[in-house]
């Protein structure tokens, strides 16, 4: 055989083992990177669960502490608003007990405080308040008489001889005091046709303003107690 040929056959299958050979190394290669890389992407997968539970605990927990915040919160303003109701109620309490007239009206409490200021008597058993309408006449047992401008109040003891005071009310602490007998005597004697309207109208003009004094608490309750308001 011709050594040439020989050796060349020799060298040419030499070339054809190499080549397997790195073949199977590259084969090899792609397997392992290939792994690798699945290992690789699992590996985050798995990071990725896990910081999305973290990240759904975190959120879990967020809520369900606001929620005990929002709780805590609402009982704290019930417990506010409780106080509050208690606070009015004793404060309401608190100012029936000092101001012992709170109990009565302020109508009630004028008309005694007028008798107290104005009242001809005051050791009298019985309060008597009349209300009178604009227009009636200040004599009513006469024709001729002026009439009154505006309603007016009268107050009287259940005697003659306790008086009375006639008046209008300014709501600002003075009364126009109208200068009116209690009972109107009649009398024989002939006198002028204008003579009772000149009269009752001078009573008008000479109406009196007076500023009432808010008087003394237990006297008010006393003739408060005995008053009788007629319609």
């Amino acid at each position: 055989m011709d050594k040439k040929y020989f050796y060349g056959s020799v060298l040419f299958l030499m070339l054809i083992l190499l080549l397997a050979g790195c073949g199977g190394n590259t084969n090899e290669q792609a397997e392992t990177d290939s792994e690798s890389n699945n290992a690789s992407q699992s590996e985050e997968q798995n990071t990725d669960k896990k910081e999305n539970n973290g990240g759904d605990k975190e959120v879990a927990q967020f809520t369900e502490a606001e929620s005990e915040a929002s709780e805590t919160e609402k009982d704290t303003e019930e417990v506010s608003s409780e106080d509050t109701n208690n606070q009015d109620a004793d404060s309401t309490s608190e100012s029936e007990e000092e101001d012992p007239l709170s109990a009565y009206s302020a109508k009630q409490i004028e008309y005694a405080r007028v008798w107290l200021e104005l009242g001809p008597n005051q050791d009298i058993d019985e309060l008597n308040v009349h209300h009178i309408p604009a227009g009636s006449l200040i004599n009513p047992n006469d024709e001729t008489s002026a009439t009154y401008p505006e309603d007016v109040i009268q107050l009287a003891g259940s005697r003659l001889v306790d008086g009375s005071v006639t008046y209008s009310g300014n709501g600002d602490g003075t009364i126009n005091v109208y200068n009116v007998p209690l009972r109107w005597d009649s009398s024989d004697a002939e006198v002028d046709e204008d003579f009772m309207k000149e009269y009752t109208e001078k009573i008008i003009e000479e109406t009196e303003l007076v500023k009432i004094d808010p008087g003394n608490d237990e006297e008010i309750i006393k003739l408060i107690d005995i008053m009788k308001i007629h319609k």
